[in-house]
């Protein structure tokens, strides 16, 4: 941070990103130059063959070539390391060294094309192995070409055009004092980003049909995605420096906690008899959530027995068999929903596998253990599925007697719209009651699957005022706080550990980009450090980094300078940066409306040391927690191995095994979770 602008752009690259990449092209040519090198002094430049002096000229322009490349390679990477993330002045020299880099892809082109045609034409009568290295080098040659135009293309930014600059930045608290003309170039600025995000969105979407819900989610994520990515300077590699400090850091302050701290049992926490039953019942309905997921679960879930077992019953009969089940061309996914849940083909009254963007597969089953009729919707397992979680605009959600702001996450929300519609206007819920009208209805899901879940008891509660709901892992961006409230009585949602979907909303990411820019703003080691000892820490551990700062050498007034590149295309003031100084300022209220999780919150944890042994089994605690407690997204290895349904699964199974269940107050969750 910044991009770096080179040929009168600016690019997804910064100017102390070339230290790794350089390293390795570094060891590759100096190892190319040794290797030419021998073959040249072991001939003693005597080549006994055809075309000796077209061999000879190449092999020493290879070696001139090579050694202005390695030459130039040492200063990139040690001009690229100088300096830090957010201080490029001593890497000032870096476009220069770039320029004179790509001018050396110039005679290393004609000189693979020398190579190649004395291959193809002269290399008669010559040694074998000298014809091998030419060879070798020659393909090097293209391959190296080859791939560092796939670099160019990945590292281009289609908003980088700096030939037409922004206004100047006006004072804060003066924007509507911008001339037409800023206000006409920001305009245009976020149309363009609006138009840039929806061409990439088509492009990795080229597969799906092109319908009129489509382009609708298209053109809502893409204007998400531009008012989110328009405002920083940020290139991957800074996010990713971010996070690694963002992690040692939340180690750092959760190991200082005192753990013999005892907070009292609050009064309105639920009693431990009601979390005993709680936790028997989400760990038998966690079994239909993951089994909606169908076959790649279960699969995944049995690696040794389920293809084989899998394989048989597939061969044994199609979907077509049954009439209750659509969108499942070879019957797998409703046989492996059979072998996971243990039920019986007359046990299910509706199962769908159709599957399109707001529009999610489903089941509806008769458990007779329970007595309840069940409706498990599946998560996230398709790119349209993906679509859907993406399109996080707030959609409105008017629900009879429920005062407040009602709304709700807007893909989700159109998600349990459409099986509200099955259920209700085909007659499925009234069919399964008519079966077993002593039942009560349970509805439960897994990520996706959980906030639709969630949405659709809101919207059936008035017609089923004794239904639940279980929602595993539900996206943190669902709800508005009266909703959520209101949800208490039916749904329990269920969060295990450091789960990042759980905390995923609009204001939490916003406000983890201000994090992530406050803590590389400070930070005074260069990336490729940052980089390194963060690996480090995360594969094998240790003590969290100290993270020094240049706090102490920098003005407050300097720091609370909003972090934006002054050659950017799209630069505005945004909330989150005016003042990194201060958490607390006016200047980070929030702009996207508040999301929240469903109903009460029952959150397990890992009971012990943050690292185990690979093969060791875990122990789990759990106690009530409050949607307030996520509102701040946790960084760490497990942030998404913890959202899978088989790691909730065997958590649940675990804590009911291991009775008595280590309990704590609700409150206690508070206290321990990073804010």
């Amino acid at each position: 941070m910044p991009g770096l602008v080179v040929f009168n752009r600016r690019w997804g690259i910064a100017s102390d990103d070339f230290v790794f990449p350089g390293l390795f092209e570094l060891f590759i040519r100096i190892l190319w130059w040794i290797g030419t090198m021998i073959l040249f002094t072991y001939h003693k430049g005597n080549f006994d063959c055809n075309g000796s002096a077209v061999l000879r000229t190449y092999l020493v322009g290879l070696l001139v070539v090579l050694g202005l490349i390695i030459l130039s390679l040492c200063a990139i990477v040690y001009v690229s390391a100088q300096g830090t993330i957010t201080n490029p002045g001593p890497r000032r020299s870096i476009p220069a060294l770039v320029y004179l880099r790509a001018l050396l892809y110039i005679p290393e082109l004609v000189w693979a094309s020398l190579g190649a045609l004395w291959v193809s034409g002269d290399s008669r009568g010559c040694n074998p192995a000298t014809v091998g290295a030419v060879i070798s080098a020659v393909v090097a040659s293209w391959i190296i070409l080859l791939i560092t135009g796939l670099g160019v293309v990945f590292v281009f930014d289609p908003l980088g055009d700096s030939r037409h600059q922004p206004p100047a930045m006006e004072p804060l608290g003066v924007q509507d004092m911008e001339s037409n003309r800023a206000s006409q170039f920001f305009s245009t600025a976020r149309s363009l980003a609006v138009k840039v995000w929806e061409s990439r969105l088509r492009l990795l979407c080229c597969c799906l049909p092109q319908d009129e819900s489509q382009r609708a989610a298209f053109s809502s994520i893409a204007q998400l995605f531009s008012k989110f990515f328009s405002d920083t300077d940020l290139v991957p590699s800074d996010i990713a420096a971010g996070l690694a400090l963002l992690h040692q850091d939340q180690d750092k302050m959760e190991r200082s906690r005192d753990p013999e701290t005892i907070v009292e049992h609050s009064p309105s926490s639920p009693i431990e008899e009601d979390l005993e039953v709680e936790l028997e019942k989400a760990a038998h309905y966690m079994q239909f959530a993951a089994a909606a997921y169908g076959w790649p679960l279960y699969i995944y879930s049995n690696l040794f027995t389920g293809p084989c077992k899998l394989c048989g019953d597939c061969c044994k009969s199609s979907g077509a068999d049954y009439d209750i089940i659509g969108g499942d061309h070879l019957g797998c996914h409703f046989n492996s929903i059979l072998q996971t849940t243990g039920l019986q083909y007359r046990d299910f009254v509706y199962v769908s596998f159709h599957n399109q963007i707001y529009e999610i597969p489903f089941f509806v089953a008769l458990d007779h253990k329970r007595e309840a009729v069940l409706v498990a919707v599946r998560g996230t397992l398709s790119l349209k599925d993906v679509l859907t979680d993406l399109s996080a605009e707030c959609e409105n959600l008017p629900v009879e007697g429920v005062p407040g702001a009602c709304y709700a996450h807007k893909g989700i929300s159109q998600a349990a719209g459409y099986i509200y519609k099955k259920l209700v206007n085909d007659g499925i819920l009234n069919q399964a009651l008519s079966i077993v009208p002593e039942y009560k209805l349970v509805i439960t899901g897994h990520s996706l699957g959980a906030g639709t879940a969630s949405v659709l008891a809101i919207l059936l509660r008035t017609s089923f005022p004794t239904l639940q709901c279980y929602a595993f892992s539900p996206p943190g961006g669902l709800l508005s706080k009266a909703l959520a409230d209101y949800s208490k009585d039916f749904v329990v949602s269920v969060v295990l550990g450091k789960d990042l979907v759980p905390r995923l909303s609009i204001p939490n990411m916003e406000d983890l980009k201000r994090r992530i820019l406050k803590i590389v703003s400070n930070c005074n080691k260069p990336k490729y450090r940052i980089l390194i000892q963060g690996l480090w820490y995360e594969l094998f551990g240790g003590d969290p980094n100290d993270l020094p700062t240049e706090m102490d050498n920098r003005r407050e007034e300097v720091l609370s300078q909003p972090l934006l590149g002054e050659e950017s295309l799209i630069i505005r003031h945004s909330s989150s940066y005016q003042s990194l100084g201060s958490d607390d300022s006016p200047a980070h209220t929030a702009v996207h409306l508040p999301l929240f999780l469903p109903g009460r919150v029952l959150y397990i944890t890992e009971d012990g040391p943050s690292r185990r042994p690979c093969f060791s089994k875990p122990r789990y605690r759990a106690d009530w927690s409050d949607e307030m407690a996520f509102r701040s997204i946790l960084i760490s290895p497990r942030m998404l191995v913890d959202h899978m349904p088989d790691c909730v699964l065997r958590a649940l199974n675990t804590l009911i095994s291991n009775r008595p269940f280590s309990l704590c107050p609700s409150s206690f969750n508070d206290n321990h979770s990073l804010q």
